[in-house]
């Protein structure tokens, strides 16, 4: 009876010395995945090595989209896809052709639907600021621009990645730089796997409660311009994009919600995901007014605020918000 033959880890090769944010999270992307899940790492400039290895990031000077991942040549100009301009780093070269598996295997998630949408997403959230800080490509094109040519709000981790590389002061050996290595692609991939989680596990579903929220909001009150929800979730770009689903943009001005301690929230909408301004704020003379001077003034017991800005407030009952938001209309 024949033995079964053991099959050797697969390799994963990166550069040695000095490492950056971008292959930190390629590496670390990779080992996600099960077909990479026990590699072995081998942090290399030589060829040899990288011959001898499965795949190849950020070094080689090569880039086939199979085995070799690199990004250095003088001839390279390679974008995530149509409408990007920002030129791939290592971390951007994997995720083009991972990122979708990297997405099915660790959320197993089967809808292509939704597994197009957040390729899409995490790549302008959190991959794209990876690439352009890698390849030195400024925010903005000149100081004057208003519109980013990224987004960075999740991805401010480079200075950390990179000062993580030994100190010169201890004249550092390979060793040093290895063992520095893996801590910062832990950091990236922490990072990376919250943001992915957040998206896949908490973004996503939500999107079923808003909807259901606008679905019954003549229910709430016969304007349709106050919605719903009996728990808290992330709505406010579901709501946007369901309004112009729907052909309501603008409609709706005030979402009530139950918070966290068991009271009831009354948030505005506002004119955009990242606009401070509201499309309709609740009454001015109900500002910065709080518990039972709120509730004489407004005649609705159970008040507890609204905030002096005038964009949020709360009270004690679901009954009391739907109340104030009647009023507010």
């Amino acid at each position: 009876m024949s033995k079964k033959l053991k099959m050797s880890p697969l390799k994963i090769c990166t550069h040695s010395g000095t490492f950056h944010a971008d292959e930190s999270l390629a590496v670390y992307m990779l080992r996600t995945l099960k077909q990479f899940k026990d590699s072995d790492l081998i942090r290399s400039r030589k060829e040899a090595d990288w011959d001898a290895s499965d795949i190849v990031v950020d070094v080689s000077g090569k880039y086939d989209g199979k085995k070799y991942f690199d990004h250095h040549q003088r001839d390279f100009s390679d974008v995530f896809g149509p409408g990007f301009k920002t030129k791939l780093s290592s971390a951007g070269l994997v995720y083009k052709h991972y990122g979708k598996q990297i997405i099915k295997e660790n959320l197993e998630i089967d809808n292509d639907k939704e597994i197009d949408f957040l390729y899409d997403r995490v790549y302008k959230d959190f991959i794209e600021a990876v690439d352009a800080n890698d390849n030195g490509i400024n925010k903005y094109d000149d100081q004057d621009q208003l519109k980013p040519n990224f987004r960075d709000r999740n991805f401010q981790l480079s200075s950390v990645v990179s000062n993580l590389n030994p100190s010169w002061i201890i004249d550092p050996t390979d060793a040093d730089f290895d063992k520095a290595f893996e801590k910062a692609s832990e950091i990236m991939g922490f990072a990376f796997m919250n943001y992915l989680e957040y998206m896949g596990k908490s973004f996503l579903p939500a999107k079923q409660y808003v909807e259901a929220a606008i679905g019954s909001r003549h229910e709430v009150d016969p304007s349709g311009k106050i919605i719903v929800l009996d728990r808290f979730v992330p709505w406010k770009e579901h709501l946007y994009n369901l309004e112009k689903e729907l052909g309501i943009e603008g409609e709706i001005l005030y979402v009530l919600f139950a918070d966290s301690s068991s009271a009831w929230r009354i948030a505005c909408v506002p004119v955009s995901a990242s606009s401070f301004d509201s499309r309709q704020k609740l009454p001015e003379p109900w500002r910065g007014v709080r518990d039972d001077a709120l509730s004489e003034l407004t005649g609705v017991p159970g008040c507890i605020f609204v905030h002096a800005a005038g964009f949020i407030g709360g009270a004690k009952s679901k009954e009391a918000v739907v109340k104030l938001a009647q009023m507010a209309l």
